[in-house]
């Protein structure tokens, strides 16, 4: 990312799979200075572990790579995420943009490529994966507080009319929080280290992760309204303040 100018929390998220070490630093670099936060990995392996624990809201992907190829790395991704896939790849062939497409992308860049032409796409593809979902019915269930209305089965939050932009992570969040709301719900179980382990450090990631939710939730985060902390080192959603 660009030393100079870091892109904010809630700027999208870019995940770059190329096993050209030089690509994926000019790329990284190019795209963060365009506003995009971006992680760089070597491999659909490297790729499969980010996945896991982060969120992003786009995947450049290359089609030539040691292990794992791109085509069968999207292929096996769609078969549990819609996330949007641009692939990049030096083979330009009909048949492997074919290929590609079938194999569920979203749209596909030769190289050589300008640097201006990966943005344009990026930005296209986003503008129409992310269109504002229709309005929920009367009957629809939903989580009310304050301007804001959850539906924890969308995995929405909205102000009004206005869709708030959500990590999957904060999707989380918002629905163990909101299942019981008014309730306490610890930072280990929010942290989901009582499934898995991973003790303090993930329980300091939960508490980085609550307070970018709050950002987006208060008007004051350092005074909260809706998501506060409660006793015994954990938080709840409180829907009448």
């Amino acid at each position: 990312m660009s030393a100079t100018a870091a892109p904010p929390d809630d700027a999208p998220h870019v995940l770059v799979v190329d096993d050209d070490r030089r690509l994926r630093q000019l790329v990284t670099s190019y795209l963060g200075r365009n506003g995009y936060r971006v992680t760089a990995v070597a491999s659909a392996a490297e790729a499969s572990s980010r996945l896991a624990s982060l969120a992003f809201e786009i995947i450049v992907l290359d089609v030539m790579m040691p292990g794992e190829n791109g085509f069968d790395f999207a292929e096996r991704l769609r078969e549990t995420s819609d996330i949007p896939i641009l692939m990049l790849t030096a083979r330009g062939e009909a048949s492997d943009r074919v290929r590609g497409l079938e194999a569920g992308v979203d749209d596909y860049l030769a190289k050589p490529y300008e640097p201006k032409e990966l943005l344009l796409r990026i930005g296209s593809i986003l503008r129409r994966t992310r269109a504002i979902p229709p309005a929920p019915a009367a009957d629809e269930p939903g989580l009310r507080f304050g301007p804001f209305l959850f539906l924890p089965e969308r995995g929405e939050l909205r102000r009004g009319d206005a869709l708030v932009r959500l990590t999957e992570r904060e999707r989380e969040i918002l629905r163990l929080l909101g299942a019981t709301s008014g309730v306490s719900v610890s930072r280990e179980a929010l942290s989901g280290a009582g499934a898995g382990g991973g003790g303090g450090a993930q329980e300091r990631t939960i508490d980085v992760q609550i307070n970018r939710l709050r950002r987006k939730l208060e008007d004051d985060p350092a005074n909260p309204l809706y998501l506060q902390t409660a006793r015994g080192a954990g938080y709840k959603l409180v829907t009448d303040p």
